[in-house]
């Protein structure tokens, strides 16, 4: 079998994401399927989280941050936000994979302990799996900043599903290690 390259492999595991959400947002509702709720573990294998909600964020994320805003904003029938946020989501958002930034985003409550214990860690162990594909991605930890486009990429985003969420939500990056990286089988 031919090696690939890590950039390869980065570029896989985004398009095999975004099948994934593609499949969520037409066939299931918006609902996370399994591979976009990864198992976190530490480096020794304790595990963390059995399963964290992770988000993919475009790389330009101003125009889909916009339009999440704007719906979450125009109208306070959180059924209305839901239905044109999905048509959204359900069209052409995750059919490029080029478009997408490989830094995943986690949100939590306000004052989380796990929050704050994974960026104590500051590594973790992704592990993400869907019928016959794993990932294993080593990331880097971090706490985003309130002005961090990822970051309000992250709760306009989740607010089209749950209006209730504050401003003073907590928002994870990770960032993968390619090199470290492994997928089962090799994507």
């Amino acid at each position: 079998m031919k090696a690939i390259s890590n950039q390869e492999l980065r570029d896989r595991f985004i398009g095999w994401q975004l099948r994934i959400r593609q499949i969520a947002m037409r066939e299931h509702g918006g609902r996370p399927l399994e591979a976009m709720r990864p198992r976190v573990s530490t480096a020794k294998g304790e595990v963390v989280m059995a399963a964290m909600t992770v988000l993919m964020v475009p790389a330009e994320s101003h125009e889909a941050t916009a339009f999440f805003r704007f719906q979450a904003m125009k109208t306070n029938e959180p059924q209305k936000v839901y239905e044109s946020v999905m048509k959204y989501l359900q069209a052409e958002h995750f059919s490029v994979a080029t478009a997408f930034s490989d830094r995943l985003t986690a949100l939590f409550p306000p004052g989380s302990p796990t929050a704050a214990a994974l960026v104590e860690r500051k590594q973790v162990l992704l592990d993400f799996a869907q019928w016959s594909q794993s990932w294993r991605l080593p990331c880097r930890v971090k706490l985003l900043k309130t002005d961090d486009e990822a970051r309000q990429h992250t709760l306009w985003h989740n607010r089209a599903f749950n209006p209730q969420i504050g401003n003073d939500a907590v928002v994870l990056g990770f960032s993968p290690d390619w090199k470290r990286a492994q997928a089962d089988p090799m994507a």
